[in-house]
């Protein structure tokens, strides 16, 4: 499906590969067929209905359809929508569900732009949140829950899992079975969306275990090479079309290229993903053992027999390859490892073929205040690393050598 899904070659003259359909508006064949075709998009009545018939890029192109039937496929939704970046993806989720008055829960630590968008930006509009800091025990996400009630109407259960940076993992089936509890309780159901970029869209299959949304930055793995910006959302044909409906108004929708780009990304996914997340299990383990690191995040070493492996275990399908480390010391310690690597990269994102690491206090997470950070458990000696496809060993005697400076 990643590979061959959503095109069919003899729609561009037996192209093995997709075209990249570079134009901002389509010709109509007469003015009748450009009347059908309105009323086809607009209303879903009329000869056109169901048909793949455009308009002008802004409401829908061939590269998005062929993107969008991908990524619906391989996350097993019924259908998804793609958007310029992953934030405006996240956005479009707040600014189509979320009135004001309403109230929303999310997990901690989370993406720190997700964190600004229902901190700072929503509330300005007049909704609400509540955070959990345990997305594995049920009275601590049922605390958040009655706090967010308690201010209005509950509208969306938000699991980033594992979360950025330190890959603490949620469980979406406690979610759901809240959501769904929650929705005979006030009389709507509030919506489960899941950030699934840290293992999608193959190690974790959120739709599979029956939350609405799956939200997916696909700047990060699926497109794989750190050159461009994109998200994804899959789910019901409902919700998708009705985030479609005001894609078209918003004007966030992915330009033409760039779905190229990421359709060809997805063919390669799962081989890249599957180098990465080994040699992440070799430089977790390097790290476990250096007396001058203080904890390693990494998935796999989840203890056994806690509630986090018995979530990892039934959820996940692999650990990923990005985590977060902890020195003993601070900032001065970490800025003196990071300014002593040599190949891995010091930049923000993840799920390039390039190894990336980032200070997360002083970056990703920057706008947070202290004791949010530390709430999430971002320390000062924490440091999120995404390891890429380089050779092990290199990636290994990069971090020895840099170490040697703490």
């Amino acid at each position: 499906m990643a590979v061959s899904h959503g095109y069919d070659p003899q729609s561009a003259s037996g192209s093995a590969k997709p075209p990249i359909y570079m134009t901002s508006t389509f010709v109509y064949p007469s003015a009748q067929h450009a009347r059908d075709v309105h009323e086809a998009f607009f209303d879903g009545t009329g000869p056109l209905a169901g048909a793949s018939d455009h308009i002008y890029a802004r409401l829908g192109h061939p590269g998005l359809d062929i993107l969008e039937a991908r990524l619906a496929a391989i996350d097993g939704a019924e259908a998804a929508v793609a958007y310029s970046s992953g934030m405006a993806a996240h956005s479009s989720i707040a600014l189509s569900f979320v009135r004001p008055g309403d109230s929303v829960i999310h997990g901690r630590p989370i993406y720190g732009g997700v964190d600004m968008l229902y901190n700072s930006v929503m509330p300005q509009y007049g909704s609400h949140v509540a955070a959990y800091v345990d997305g594995t025990d049920e009275a601590n996400v049922r605390a958040a829950a009655e706090e967010a009630l308690a201010q209005g109407p509950l509208k969306l259960i938000i699991a980033e899992t594992p979360a950025n940076p330190t890959a603490a993992i949620i469980d979406l089936q406690l979610m759901v079975r809240l959501a769904d509890e929650l929705g005979e309780k006030q009389g709507h159901r509030p919506l489960v969306v899941v950030d699934n970029t840290l293992l999608g869209p193959f190690a974790q299959r959120p739709i599979e275990l029956g939350v609405d949304l799956c939200m997916t930055s696909l700047t990060k793995y699926c497109g794989g090479h750190s050159d461009l910006l994109a998200g994804g959302i899959s789910g019901r044909h409902e919700l998708v079309d009705q985030l479609k409906t005001l894609r078209t108004t918003w004007g966030n929708h992915l330009d033409p290229y760039t779905a190229w780009l990421v359709t060809r990304s997805l063919e390669s996914v799962h081989v890249r993903t599957e180098r990465a997340m080994s040699n992440a299990r070799s430089v977790a383990e390097f790290l476990r053992d250096h007396p001058k690191v203080a904890g390693v995040t990494y998935l796999g070493f989840l203890p056994e027999g806690s509630r986090g492996r018995a979530v990892y275990d039934r959820q996940c399908k692999a650990a990923g390859s990005t985590f977060s480390f902890h020195l003993h010391g601070g900032q001065a310690e970490a800025f003196r490892m990071l300014d002593r690597l040599r190949l891995m990269k010091l930049a923000v994102s993840l799920g390039g073929s390039e190894t990336l690491i980032c200070h997360s206090a002083t970056t990703t997470h920057y706008a947070l205040t202290s004791e949010q950070r530390l709430a999430g458990g971002i320390t000062d000696g924490t440091m999120r690393l995404s390891v890429g496809i380089e050779h092990v060993d290199d990636l290994i005697a990069d971090l020895a050598q840099a170490l040697e400076a703490v």
